[in-house]
């Protein structure tokens, strides 16, 4: 097991360089020109001052050397490093008026905190229906799960928040969007609440504020309820698929043979061995979340990387849609390791081959 994890750790550099390539290969086809004028705050009125700038930050050198530059910054005269994505500097975010990694840092622990709360209904209410449509196959239930799942895939995301907007705050007012109201942002922005992990319902709790706190889940609910949706339509079918096979496996059948009871067929001879597909799908659905679940974060009016990234793309923000690019790639590597890691721990073959 050890082993087999030093080497897909052996092999995330080498994915992490192959994004950097990736992402510096949609910079080099703009113009020196362009790319001085996407990172510079205030670029220079003066025409004769430009050549002299590109020239500073090596814009008409060969491709490697920008790329290295890039990469890891420019140390000038004064020991001063400028740039380098290793030491932090994704550049200036203009749609933003601030450094793009402050931008992230900013952001993300609002997705995360999306993520956290809405990954345990997204994922095992999923793989619940999926199981109970696999076991109840052409019943009844089943029958359900598939128009569920029908409508679930070919329900736009936008339009169903907008429905869930137009029902729960409209008309019911229960759910608010954004993220806090207006009279607990003050607060929690205020000296008196310690902002532990940024994370807003867990800070309340450690501050004792469980008004905050209940709050900030009613500002979760209709985002979380509007990616449970989506995403048990698809855990439902990859789940359904998994189990119908596996329980036409030999192996159940003999478990049954021998008079196990049925639940114990299903749950602890069938379901694991059903899981192999489901940990891929789970782990990328993860991935999208932490990425910022785009569609969802901009209707809920949600301060996430999602609506971050929406406002650069609306903004012709380059730099920091690229800083997102970098990011996102950053995450799915470190979640294609950790499903690897994943297939070990359910599936012994995978590790032993």
């Amino acid at each position: 097991m050890i082993n087999y994890i030093i080497r897909r750790l052996m092999l995330v550099p080498l994915l992490l360089f192959g994004v950097t390539i990736l992402i510096f290969g949609m910079l080099s086809f703009l113009q020196p020109v362009e790319r001085l004028a996407l990172y510079m705050r205030d670029f220079p009125k003066n025409d004769k001052v430009v050549p002299a700038l590109i020239a500073k930050y090596d814009l008409d050198k060969p491709i490697f050397v920008q790329y290295w530059n890039w990469l890891v910054g420019k140390v000038d005269a004064s020991g001063t490093r400028e740039g380098g994505i290793l030491f932090g500097n994704f550049g200036y975010s203009r749609s933003a008026s601030q450094p793009v990694v402050d931008l992230i840092m900013r952001r993300f622990p609002a997705t995360l905190e999306l993520t956290i709360w809405a990954v345990a209904p997204v994922v095992l209410v999923g793989i619940w229906l999926g199981v109970q449509a696999a076991v109840h196959h052409n019943g009844v239930i089943d029958q359900a799960a598939r128009i569920f799942s029908i409508v679930g895939t070919s329900f736009p995301t936008f339009v169903f928040g907008l429905l869930m907007l137009m029902i729960f705050y409209a008309n019911l007012q229960w759910f608010p969007p954004g993220r806090l109201s207006d009279e607990f942002s003050k607060v929690v922005e205020s000296a008196a609440f310690n902002r532990y992990t940024y994370l807003i319902t867990f800070d309340a709790i450690l501050n004792g504020r469980f008004d905050i706190f209940l709050d900030a889940l009613r500002h979760l609910v209709m985002p979380i309820l509007t990616l449970s949706y989506i995403n048990w339509a698809t855990f439902l079918r990859v789940t359904r698929g998994s189990m119908l096979e596996t329980l036409r496996m030999e192996y159940v059948t003999t478990a049954r043979a021998k008079g196990l009871p049925e639940r114990d067929v299903i749950y602890k001879h069938a379901q694991p061995n059903a899981m192999l597909p489901v940990v891929t799908l789970a782990g990328f659905s993860v991935v999208g979340l932490l990425a910022g679940a785009v569609i969802t974060e901009t209707v809920f009016n949600y301060p996430g990387i999602g609506s971050a990234a929406v406002r650069a793309a609306t903004s012709l923000d380059v730099v920091a849609m690229l800083g997102f690019a970098l990011f996102d790639g950053f995450i799915l590597i470190v979640a294609a390791l950790v499903v690897d890691i994943l297939y070990a721990l359910v599936d012994p073959r995978v590790r032993l081959s």
